[in-house]
Formats: C-alpha cells, sequence, structure tokens
C-alpha cells in the first residue's frame, strides 16, 4: 500500500485536518472521521483538557485513534514556541509537533528566522517537528539543517483558500528536495486543489477552514479525501506531458485507406 511515512510512523491517510472553527464537537468529529485523516493539529490554547468547555473535543480527541499534533499558533518567539511546546508535550503526551512562528500579523507569514532558531531548539529537546513555513527553498533547506524530517510549505496564507500561488517555488521544492515528505499546509480551499497538490507530487495536504467552514462540513471533508486520495493516484500513474501543438488521439498511420477516409467524415 503507498503509504504515507512520517518520523518512521505510516498512515493510511495523506490528508491531515484540524479540528477547530466547526460549528459543534459533533461535526468536528463526524468531519474528522469522513475526510479518513489519521493525524489532526489541535492547539493547547483552544483545546486544552483543563477547560470545562472544551472538554467534548478532548473526549473525542482521546478516543479517536488519530497521532495527535499540537501546534504553536500564536507564537511569535523562540522562547514563546518553547514553552508552548514543553506543556504541550506533557499534557497531550506526545513528542510531535507542528512548529508555527508567526512573524506578520497581517497574512500570518512565517518568521523565517524564529523557524530555523526554534526548531533547532526544539529537537535537541527530542520533539519530531513538522514547520509550518513558505515555499523558500533556503528556508526549507536550513530547516532540514536543524534536524527537521518533514517540511510543511503553504500554498498560500492561512484561511485565504487561494490555493497554489507559486506554483514555481512549489515545484521547485519538490524537485530540489526529492526525499523529504512535503506536506501542503494553509491555503488549500477546494478540493480540486487539493488533487493539484498532490499530482504535483507533495505528499499530503493539511487543512481546516475549507472543511470546517462548509456548508456541509462532514461533506466536504469526504470530498477532500477523495482528491486527496485521486490525485495521489494520478501522480503514481504518470500525468501526460503538456503539449503546444494538437495530437490526434487515433492515429492514422497504417491504416487501410477505408478507415481514413471513415476517420474523417467522423471528424477525427
Amino acid at each position: 500500500m503507498d503509504q504515507l511515512n512520517l518520523y518512521g510512523k505510516r498512515f493510511d491517510s495523506r490528508l491531515l485536518v484540524g479540528t477547530a472553527l466547526y460549528p459543534s464537537p459533533a461535526i468536528m468529529r463526524e468531519s474528522v472521521a469522513a475526510s479518513g485523516a489519521q493525524i489532526i493539529t489541535l492547539s493547547l490554547r483552544r483545546q486544552s483538557p483543563e477547560q470545562q468547555q472544551g472538554k467534548m473535543l478532548w473526549a473525542y480527541i482521546q478516543e479517536s485513534g488519530c497521532q495527535l499534533l499540537p501546534n504553536t499558533a500564536g507564537c511569535k518567539t523562540p522562547k514563546e514556541v518553547v514553552a508552548l511546546a514543553e506543556m504541550s508535550r506533557e499534557i497531550f503526551a506526545t513528542d510531535w509537533l507542528k512548529l508555527e512562528v508567526i512573524g506578520d500579523d497581517y497574512n500570518l507569514q512565517p518568521d523565517p528566522f524564529g523557524l530555523v532558531e526554534s526548531a533547532r531548539e526544539l529537537v535537541r529537546r527530542g520533539f519530531k517537528v513538522l514547520p509550518y513555513c513558505t515555499d523558500d527553498l533556503v528556508v526549507c533547506q536550513k530547516l532540514l539543517d536543524a534536524g527537521c524530517e518533514v517540511l510543511m510549505p503553504w500554498g498560500a496564507p492561512i484561511g485565504t483558500g487561494r490555493g497554489l500561488m507559486n506554483k514555481y517555488n512549489l515545484r521547485t521544492l519538490r524537485e530540489r528536495l526529492p526525499g523529504v515528505p512535503l506536506i501542503i499546509d494553509a491555503g488549500i480551499g477546494a478540493p480540486s486543489q487539493a488533487a493539484q497538490a498532490m499530482e504535483m507530487g507533495f505528499d499530503a495536504v493539511l487543512l481546516n477552514t475549507a472543511i470546517a467552514k462548509a456548508r456541509n462540513p462532514v461533506l466536504m471533508a469526504d470530498a477532500f479525501r477523495l482528491a486527496v486520495e485521486s490525485g495521489r493516484a494520478a501522480h503514481n500513474a504518470g500525468l501526460m506531458l503538456q503539449r503546444q501543438t494538437a495530437s490526434p488521439s487515433t492515429p492514422t498511420l497504417d491504416m487501410p485507406f477505408w478507415q481514413q477516409t471513415a476517420l474523417a467524415d467522423a471528424g477525427e
């Protein structure tokens, strides 16, 4: 089976989903199940089991069987990141961490310098770090040098739904880092965009808003599941090369004259 391998752990699903913004805990639970996701992201600030209003969410998260991926959402400095990461490891009992260090409040663009510094320290402390980063090749290489084994470049700024805005940079990442698991994180707004990312050879897609804010989150979660699966299958099958000139789908070379005439009459 074509499984996703992250930090030595294998997963059947290549769709990662968030647990925020849903209309209710029940809809969140149904949506995650419909997505087929085996990795779910969560925020210590939103999902803390110590908070009464988070009890239903926390109960599902505990029984889901999914790999938990706490994030450091809202952190702006390495010091904040490390403090929140250690709290998350203690509360959620996992050393997996989605690293976020926000450098700009307007488009929530990651701070490349803070990311690399934070990643280096977190790896030293034994965390399995999945950094949310831009599509900058040099920054990605620095994160790998810091000890990250997985990278999560954005398709577009968080919550915009604009899809893969810089396909040149993303293709460059995929070509230059062939052995590194790359997960498109942020900016995906439609199943077709998720399928396109998978067709380009990315290993997985992580999203939240596009499902949670849909008119029917459960149905949308299923649509994204199918899109990721079909995109991966298309990549493995090998997409046809794009051409500048037309090419007949029914070649006429070495065909009898009467068959060529019939094809011409049929408009082929």
